[in-house]
């Protein structure tokens, strides 16, 4: 689960081990990480940390090797971090905030994504969640790039049932 150790994220791993599901909790913070991995597991669950910036892809490969490594396998793939560095109307945003938020929340997602569904491939079962929001079906002039990468993400979920749906990946 990208983006765990607070928010969303937090609740639905939290949630997910309760239900029994080992979890993953990764973030830019192990701290933050650690604190939430005490927390399911003062409840009875099972939790491990890994630190991950969703911006580099080195570390999305090493989340994937460190999960493989603690969980045998990934069942479950929660594509929650995303980034808005940016309030404003379009116009006015700098190149270097546009690509971060692209790259942050598009991006990381298809990376992961591409790194995780072979292996279901070869099981024929996995599912891959990923946190949009209302905001990509809605215009603003405050968070518009931000808005464009969840319409963005909504699309990419479209897609992957497409070309996955026949492995039995949801």
């Amino acid at each position: 689960i990208t983006g765990s150790s607070r928010g969303i994220g937090k609740a639905i791993a939290i949630r997910m081990a309760q239900y029994g599901a080992k979890v993953m909790i990764s973030s830019r913070k192990i701290d933050a990480c650690n604190q939430v991995v005490d927390e399911i597991k003062a409840l009875g669950g099972e939790a491990f940390a890994q630190e991950c910036n969703i911006a580099s892809k080195e570390a999305l490969q090493n989340l994937c090797d460190v999960s493989y490594k603690k969980l045998g396998k990934v069942d479950i793939l929660v594509l929650n971090a995303a980034s808005n560095p940016y309030y404003g109307p379009l116009a006015k945003i700098t190149d270097e905030a546009f690509d971060k938020v692209m790259n942050n929340n598009i991006k990381a997602n298809h990376i992961l994504t591409n790194l995780v569904s072979p292996q279901m491939i070869d099981r024929k079962d996995g599912v891959i969640i990923i946190i949009s929001s209302v905001g990509g079906t809605i215009g603003s002039n405050l968070i518009g790039t931000y808005n464009i990468s969840k319409a963005a993400d909504i699309q990419m979920v479209k897609n992957i049932a497409v070309e996955y749906g026949h492995h039995n990946i949801r």
